[in-house]
């Protein structure tokens, strides 16, 4: 070879190099990587052909020997052999995507059969220099072991710089406890004198004073507002030991817990301190409302105080207001979905317990047995800012000749209650699922019958009213009648697996909108052309699946993250898969709360339709790859149910 073609040769693979490295870093996680680990990548993976119609790689080629990632073009994937719920369905990969990750990490041959749809270009990495690669790139390693939660994490630092301006001014709520609030804290012993806590707290010029013993363990907490109630308006002698006013059991939380973590405490429980311990429960900090406000331009306990302070409706409905500010504070911080619809559930919870009060006014129900139940949503703690009322009553009465008045009462209280509801934002529900409704107004006898008749006869209105009242939580009242609604529902259904196969029919109804040749299927909805309901398509199928092994376990909690963790471990479901599920379903619930916040307002029920065509290119990859998680957990109950 004569010196001009050999120079002519590596002019065209700098060139080469040159177009890899420009292509890489237009997409994740190559975006983030360092230039040595681009370099790597440049310089030892070649560009291959694949004509439409070619086979790529699949089970039959032994050991994976190349990680591919295409540059134009589009491959499908299909699931060979035999169906299992851990590899994927059928789909389609274009531009900036990668495959067979799992199996060229294992060194293991493909389980999935890889197919060029129309003439596609793909970057093979030798499988030696892709495991050098993922030893010297942490960004890649990552990618590549934690697939979606790293796409998670890319998603939601751009959702923070989309929001910057908005939030700029506020402080992240991720942050750990150990970097907040008092780390010196004012401590005495049980046995301490009232009246030298009470000097002690003076000469430090502080508001509380935390009860710990020699062990430094704390058992209790003495504030300014305990002063009042507790010694001077209780004639307290001032010689008394301080355990004797103190608050015994304060909450408490680890160092690592995040600043999130006390503010929902203190909205879920009303509380206005939390203890903050080492991993021994020893006292290092204490954390107050004062310090998480100053994180906030809209403050927990600006909302907190206007709630339990409201005396009218108009009083509520400005907190109604601030929640969703606050929500959207914690949305632009990047506070995940899971944490976020509960945190807005906590503060809805507390605004519909003032309600209930407020009306109580006018409605006496002293020395009678009743609770007020939150369903759907509400129920499963994943209220999003777009949410109707779904509620009922549960009550007992003794004398049965009396059940037909007292439900009356409670009707016309609960009218009235709905009323005050909708006018804070909560509209009435459009199928009247509401404690007004004589159908939902029962005792809990009537509500035993009922759950047992949905149960032994699964008509498609019975499956569906299993969809809405089997995820209920008592909000105020007598807790004590829910939960034994909760134990007599759990032993009918356990016991009754022709039922939980009729959920399982029922729930695979409807499909993740996943196309076999487009990404996602947008004429799903005739009156909705390119759009997907996020609700309907994708975070209900989650939602279905662990409503039924949260049953079919006997798992009592109603919150769908929190059932699926639990079922899963009943049912020895791998970490890292259930892990995939809920990395998904945070997603699509994500996407949902964003698009409820830009394109809806208060008081109105917003909708769940999404544009695909809209969505930057990481979101549209972590959305599809979220139906694809929701199309593998029906695939798992299609087989544990036996679903044809």
């Amino acid at each position: 070879m004569n010196p001009l073609e050999t120079s002519l040769r590596q002019e065209g693979r700098r060139r080469v190099a040159g177009n890899t490295l420009a292509f890489l870093k237009n997409h994740a996680p190559f975006d983030k990587m360092g230039a040595e680990a681009l370099q790597l990548f440049a310089d030892k993976a070649q560009l291959a052909f694949h004509p439409a119609g070619s086979e790529i790689v699949g089970p039959d080629a032994g050991n994976v020997r190349f990680f591919y990632l295409i540059e134009s073009g589009k491959v499908q994937a299909r699931q060979a052999g035999e169906v299992t719920v851990t590899e994927y369905s059928i789909l389609s990969l274009g531009a900036g995507e990668s495959f067979p990750i799992g199996a060229v990490t294992a060194g293991r041959p493909s389980t999935n059969t890889y197919t060029a749809v129309e003439d596609t270009f793909c970057y093979q990495l030798p499988a030696e220099d892709f495991l050098r690669l993922m030893a010297s790139s942490p960004e890649f390693n990552l990618f590549c072991t934690q697939y979606i939660a790293s796409l998670l994490d890319q998603s939601r630092r751009q959702l923070q710089l989309q929001f910057a301006q908005r939030a700029s001014e506020q402080q992240t709520l991720n942050s750990p406890l150990a970097g907040i609030g008092s780390r010196s804290p004012v401590s005495v012993a049980p046995e301490t004198p009232l009246r030298t806590a009470l000097e002690k707290m003076s000469q430090a010029g502080v508001g509380s004073l935390v009860i710990a013993g020699e062990d430094r363990q704390p058992v209790g907490v003495f504030t300014r507002s305990d002063l009042l109630d507790r010694v001077v308006l209780a004639d307290l002698p001032h010689d008394v030991p301080i355990s004797q006013a103190m608050s015994a059991n304060p909450f408490k939380l680890e160092e690592h817990a995040t600043a999130y973590d006390a503010m929902l405490a203190m909205a879920t429980h009303g509380i206005r301190h939390v203890l903050v311990t080492d991993a021994e429960g020893k006292l290092t900090g204490v954390v107050s409302e004062r310090d998480l406000f100053a994180l906030q331009r809209v403050g927990l306990r600006q909302i907190r105080q206007s709630i339990e302070g409201a005396h009218n409706v108009e009083a509520l409905q400005h907190a109604a207001a601030d929640v969703r500010q606050l929500a959207f504070n914690m949305l632009a911080q990047g506070v995940g979905a899971e944490q976020l619809t509960q945190f807005i559930s906590a503060l809805n919870d507390a605004l519909t317990r003032r309600v209930i009060q407020l009306n109580l006014d006018k409605h006496n129900f002293e020395g009678i047995d009743w609770a007020w139940l939150a369903f759907g949503s509400e129920g499963r703690d994943e209220q999003t800012f777009s949410t109707d009322q779904d509620n009922g009553i549960v009550f007992a009465c003794p004398d049965t000749a009396a059940v037909d008045a007292l439900r009356q009462r409670f009707l016309a209280y609960a009218l009235d209650v709905n009323k005050d509801l909708d006018r804070c934002g909560f509209p009435l529900c459009k199928g009247n699922i509401m404690a007004s409704n004589p159908q939902w107004c029962l005792t809990l006898d009537e509500w035993r019958d009922q759950f047992s008749n949905w149960i032994r006869v699964p008509q498609p209105e019975a499956l569906l009213n299993a969809t809405i009242f089997f995820d209920f939580r008592p909000l105020f009242g007598k807790i004590e009648l829910a939960e034994s609604m909760r134990r007599h529902l759990l032993a009918q259904t356990s016991s009754n697996p022709m039922f939980l196969r009729a959920m399982a029919h029922n729930a695979l109804d409807v499909e993740p909108p996943l196309g076999k040749i487009r990404d996602f299927l947008t004429d799903l909805e005739p009156d909705q052309p390119g759009k997907i309901d996020l609700k309907k398509y994708g975070s209900r199928i989650f939602v279905d699946v662990a409503r039924i092994y949260a049953l079919a376990t006997g798992v009592h909690n109603t919150n769908s993250v929190q059932r699926l963790r639990l079922a899963s471990k009943r049912l020895s479901i791998r970490d890292e898969e259930i892990n995939a599920v809920l990395e998904g379903l945070d997603f699509i619930q994500l996407l949902r709360l964003q698009h409820q916040y830009l394109e809806g307002e208060p008081g109105t029920q917003g909708d769940n339709l999404i544009n695909p065509d809209t969505l930057n290119e990481l979101d549209r990859r972590i959305l599809k790859e979220s139906f694809r998680q929701a199309r593998k957990l029906q695939t798992r109950l299609k087989l544990d149910y036996q679903v044809n």
